[in-house]
């Protein structure tokens, strides 16, 4: 038996913790999740006006194809990273930009 290995199982959940933190691709895997679950977290409205949703150096950046959309979520920008802050966590994106 291999000295790393552990004895005991290990719930699925938490071997895949331990594989993306072995891999240091944490962050990558929250960024993922959150472009995929841009639609539940914001609601339909906005999610149909959104054109491309994108993220580069931790800025989420967000095409809206709708100007009044547009305006009412960059004055409401501080809900929404409280609003992906609470469902997947602080760290993942420092800034949302909206084009």
């Amino acid at each position: 038996m291999t000295p790393n290995r552990k004895k005991d199982a290990t719930p699925l959940a938490d071997a895949f913790k331990d594989l993306l933190k072995t891999y240091r691709l944490e962050d990558t895997y929250q960024e993922k999740v959150l472009l995929s679950s841009w639609g539940e977290l914001v609601g339909k409205t906005i999610a149909d006006r959104t054109t491309n949703l994108y993220i580069k150096d931790k800025k989420l950046f967000v095409k809206i194809s709708s100007g009044p959309v547009k305006k009412e979520l960059q004055l409401n920008k501080s809900k929404v990273m409280l609003l992906i802050e609470s469902q997947l966590g602080t760290g993942i994106i420092q800034e949302v930009i909206f084009l």
